[in-house]
């Protein structure tokens, strides 16, 4: 069986090459045009546990507001949560900021060129190390996602499920990294997997290795690669108050920075846990109406939230919460379990719109 070839799959990247934002083409690239090692970045940040298509919109509006690391290193660490409301996983917004300001602050606002000196900055893992090495300083640093996960385990057959088989992932994609153009080579990877090594029914026969793959001859690609039976997500309840003063204004708090949805918006209700549906005192001593129930589904478990709200007249806010202007709760750092709740409890949207080129992106739920 013939060895998979870095200069087939380049090939067949030059001419089929996804056309994304943050990327630079590889006719731009043969043209001497360089990527810029910001918007690999952000891309890349953004990119973690989440979709291309939820990306797009997120990434263009990022680079509207803050076009270099300079002006988001100086940007308010509230606009940038903001901004990331909906995308996910917010951790990478508070460590987006964080690394942004240390490169600012230690490196002169240029990364570093280096797998080490970029995993050395707040919030970048082995992974986007590799990621922004290769494809920003063409450095030869193996890149492996999910797509690259399973386009090597189906090149190479490899039946251990994930992610014990991951540390053989890995060595065996070092050995397809090439010198020449690892940065291509790495997106070329990721484009393999997203548009023909696919979970399932994958195109085999386009492949520019399908005479490489063991699993292929073996007729078992698209059960690769294995994996574990998933234990089922543990379903938690809560309650959450949504107060509204006369004059549209919402009572929110911040939730602590560390843990799940840490840094963002919420509205006040008790502590989320598993079995039967908890009380918690609400924030005022009102007439509270019910506005059923919300779900949202986090990575690892289920929430259902009893919703209840009240109109409230000029009370001053209790404890640590204060009143967001309602003209304002759509522009801020909710997150979607939360909008969620506000839309339950007033019937309107609590979402911003997202202007997107080519065409248009729902928000994305997440962590």
């Amino acid at each position: 069986m013939p060895v998979p070839s870095a200069t087939a799959l380049l090939d067949w990247y030059d001419v089929h090459a996804r056309r994304l934002p943050w990327r630079v083409s590889p006719e731009d690239r043969a043209l001497g045009v360089l990527p810029d090692p910001y918007r690999v970045w952000l891309s890349e940040v953004m990119l973690q546990q989440t979709t291309v298509t939820a990306v797009k919109g997120y990434f263009l509006d990022f680079l509207d507001r803050w076009p270099t690391l300079p002006a988001l290193a100086a940007a308010p660490r509230d606009d940038v949560m903001a901004a990331w409301a909906g995308l996910g996983y917010y951790s990478r917004a508070r460590n987006l900021k964080a690394c942004a300001e240390a490169v600012a602050r230690d490196h002169g606002g240029r990364f570093p060129d280096t797998v080490e000196g970029l995993a050395a900055l707040p919030g970048i893992g082995p992974y986007t190390a590799a990621a922004i090495a290769a494809i920003a300083f063409d450095v030869s640093a193996t890149v492996v996602d999910g797509n690259v996960e399973r386009v090597v385990a189906r090149l190479f057959a490899l039946d251990t499920p994930l992610p014990d088989v991951k540390p053989d992932i890995r060595r065996l994609a070092a050995t397809l990294t090439p010198e020449n153009r690892p940065g291509d080579f790495a997106q070329a990877m990721m484009d393999l997997g997203a548009t023909l090594c696919t979970p399932k029914r994958p195109a085999c026969a386009l492949c520019p290795w399908s005479a490489s793959c063991q699993a292929r001859r073996r007729g078992d690609a698209e059960t690769l690669p294995r994996r574990r039976v998933k234990a089922e997500r543990p379903t938690r309840r809560g309650v959450a108050f949504v107060a509204r003063r006369h004059d549209g204004a919402l009572l929110v708090r911040r939730r602590p920075d560390k843990g799940l949805l840490g840094g963002m918006l919420e509205v006040p209700g008790g502590d989320w846990l598993e079995g039967a549906r908890p009380e918690a005192a609400p924030p005022f001593s009102l007439a509270w109406k019910d506005a059923g129930e919300i779900e949202h589904t986090f990575t690892h478990f289920h929430l259902v939230l009893s919703v209840r709200t009240a109109e409230v007249g000029d009370l001053p806010p209790p404890g640590d919460c204060f009143w967001l202007d309602g003209a304002a709760v759509a522009g801020e750092a909710l997150p979607t379990v939360m909008r969620k709740v506000v839309e339950a409890a007033t019937g309107r949207p609590a979402r911003r719109s997202r202007r997107v080129r080519n065409g248009s992106l729902p928000e994305m739920g997440g962590l």
